[in-house]
């Protein structure tokens, strides 16, 4: 029974550790910020795709009442993560832009989060945590509707007049949201 106790506490201490150092390398976005060296994860030998950008959105919230009333404070991040991310065959700055615009889909997303939550009233819900959550939740599922859209309309970047019309999109939505850059 104590082998077993110990056993399990060593794998969650692992765990916990290897999930730590991931974090630790995950990168914050910024415009046109990726390079070849950046995509740092063995190329998966099944995928037929040249390469893969691991981004995503995290987000924590904290809500504080003191005299002065109730305090909320949010933080979002949109990150790309190196160590999941893998580049194969050829290594052409046209890919690149198409890994890159990847990334700046999730930071669009990102922004779109920090908007939604910048516009949160409390007054209007009981139930704080799942609000926030369902907020969370509608927004990740519209950027990998997003993701997946881009990819099949630029054939995952083989049609090079589709990928500029995204990337012009891309940008106008990120500098229309600026505001709520990170």
């Amino acid at each position: 029974m104590k082998k077993l106790l110990l056993n399990s506490l060593l794998i969650l201490l692992v765990s916990f550790g290897i999930q730590a150092q991931e974090e630790d390398a995950r990168m914050g976005w910024v415009e046109n910020a990726l390079t070849w060296e950046n995509f740092q994860a063995a190329p998966d030998p099944n995928s037929p795709f040249s390469a893969n950008t691991s981004s995503g959105i995290s987000y924590s919230w904290s809500l504080k009442t003191s005299v002065l009333g109730k305090e909320y404070h949010f933080e979002v991040e949109s990150f790309f993560n190196p160590h999941r991310s893998w580049v194969k065959g050829s290594a052409s700055a046209h890919l690149l832009a198409h890994e890159q615009l990847h990334f700046d889909i999730t930071e669009l997303h990102a922004r779109k989060l920090r908007k939604a939550l910048t516009e949160f009233d409390f007054k209007k819900s009981r139930e704080v945590k799942p609000a926030l959550q369902k907020i969370y939740q509608d927004v990740e599922k519209q950027r990998a509707l997003m993701q997946q859209k881009f990819d099949r309309e630029t054939r995952h970047s083989m049609k090079k007049e589709a990928q500029l019309e995204w990337q012009n999109y891309v940008a106008e939505e990120l500098k229309e949201l600026e505001v709520f850059s990170s």
